[in-house]
């Protein structure tokens, strides 16, 4: 099925782009953009958007790899503008 008519994209090429991706780097996070580097393309119109990431979470090997997950942002313990130096 073609999935990008701007760029002749089908969902064959997008399971391939991301499989090959999983086997060189297990550890890699996939994005849409990563894809579509794999496959040589740029987004054009950006219409394809919500079946292009459709198509890609249906993909097996797109799961995020385990040492990813659950990954938040640590609260820190200074004040937002701590580092800023006060002019007088």
């Amino acid at each position: 099925m073609i999935v990008c008519h701007c760029q002749h994209i089908t969902d064959r090429d997008i399971d391939a782009a991301i499989d090959w991706m999983r086997a060189s780097d297990p550890s890699a996070l996939i994005t849409p953009g990563k894809v579509y580097r794999a496959l040589g393309k740029s987004a054009d119109c950006g219409g394809c958007m919500p079946l292009f990431l459709s198509t890609m979470r249906r993909n097996d090997n797109l799961e995020i790899p385990m040492q990813l997950r659950n990954l938040r942002a640590l609260p820190t313990q200074e004040r937002p503008h701590a580092r800023r130096q006060e002019s007088h």
